[in-house]
């Protein structure tokens, strides 16, 4: 995905006076991939680098990774976070719950062979378990592909950070308001985990949205525009 799919949600934020910017990761939409994509700080690098001055993050399922670990990184240079549908360890292990470690294996094996049909399969994901599953791909597609496509090697690069990445033992050091926000449906990032992440990072607040799955702000935008504007304006 690129920074396109916030189209819906970014209006509704700037109702209430932010400078809204929509980032592309490295290696999607407009960005140039990385050399050292399969690292997590040179995305964080980069994603701070398009940043003016201190901001509010708000990050979305790999993203989320992504923003978390600039939290860590350069306190002074996020203001507050919000992880949506995100996980500080994505792949299950040690009893965490999590994307199973054999269907991350199975895109990295079919990046190589059928790229467009694995890209079907990530819009499909998104969407999986949404009871507007359909619809949600349709504006989900509709939204980033006026960008250009993402490049292998940032896909490759992500799979590796979902499957490796694990910030668990770093939590209780995000210093920042921190908001996580997740889908009761969500099927790659599993609602019954978020006791688990309320222990590890009890300064954050959790909210879960009962009918939302991976994408609550394609599914349930009204909703998820409510709880983002009732947060920010605590601040």
């Amino acid at each position: 995905m690129n920074g396109a799919v916030w189209q819906g949600l970014a209006p509704q934020l700037a109702d209430l006076g932010f400078r809204v910017g929509a980032v592309d990761l490295p290696g999607f939409g407009a960005s140039p991939a990385l050399g050292s994509g399969d690292r997590l700080e040179p995305w964080v690098d980069a994603l701070l680098a398009s940043c003016d001055g201190p901001v509010h993050l708000l990050g979305w399922s790999l993203g989320g990774l992504v923003a978390q670990k600039a939290a860590l990184l350069a306190p002074q240079r996020v203001r507050s976070l919000v992880t949506l549908a995100s996980s500080p360890c994505f792949q299950a292990r040690d009893g965490w719950r999590g994307i199973p470690p054999e269907v991350l294996s199975q895109f990295a094996e079919q990046l190589a062979t059928d790229l467009p049909r694995t890209l079907e399969r990530f819009f499909a994901l998104q969407a999986m378990g949404s009871p507007s599953a359909k619809a949600d791909v349709r504006a989900l597609r509709q939204a980033v592909s006026g960008r250009p496509a993402p490049d292998p090697r940032a896909l490759a690069g992500g799979l590796t950070l979902l499957a490796e990445v694990d910030l668990r033992v770093e939590l209780a050091e995000i210093a920042c308001p921190w908001l996580r926000l997740y889908g009761r449906l969500d099927g790659l990032v599993p609602a019954r985990g978020v006791t688990a992440v309320d222990r590890l990072a009890p300064q954050s607040r959790s909210l879960v949205l009962t009918k939302a799955a991976h994408a609550p702000f394609i599914s349930h935008p009204a909703e998820t525009g409510e709880v983002l504007k009732a947060f920010y304006l605590s601040l």
